[in-house]
């Protein structure tokens, strides 16, 4: 597995408005990417079925929704993300449990500064069996192709 998530700046930008725009209610979304690739590419904002500024939950429809839209188009979760609104960007006991996509970037942004509880963050981790890992983040304009020339 990748130590390093690697993301476009769109995407990123996109999953911050997000995490911005929901505060002061976590969060949460999924970027979905061609199965096999481990390449984050289309962005699915979700809602907040808790509406809760401390608790994120899918929806279970929307949730079944998305997974049988992105089994027809030949792609999986590649980040399952949220945000944390008066804390730091890291997996609690809650998100660790509910954890269920080994092959899955977790990113959690932290909106804690908007009210001055902290700084603004943004971590990915992998999540497998309980354990937690964090990962780099590299942010790029636009991924490299794997056939593409340099000269």
């Amino acid at each position: 597995m990748s130590q390093t998530l690697t993301l476009t700046r769109d995407l990123y930008d996109r999953i911050v408005a997000h995490a911005r725009a929901d505060h002061p209610d976590e969060a949460c979304g999924v970027v979905a990417g061609p199965v096999g690739s481990g390449r984050p590419e289309r962005f699915i904002p979700m809602l907040n079925a808790a509406r809760s500024p401390t608790f994120y939950e899918f929806d279970s429809s929307d949730l079944l929704k998305l997974y049988r839209e992105m089994d027809d188009r030949d792609e999986e979760p590649v980040i399952v993300y949220h945000s944390h609104t008066a804390t730091e960007a890291y997996p609690s006991r809650t998100d660790i449990s509910y954890a269920n996509e080994p092959g899955a970037h977790y990113v959690l942004v932290s909106t804690a500064d908007a009210d001055g509880a902290g700084e603004f963050q943004f971590r990915s981790f992998r999540i497998v069996e309980g354990e937690v890992t964090e990962e780099k983040v590299e942010i790029v304009e636009a991924y490299a192709e794997a056939n593409e020339s340099t000269g």
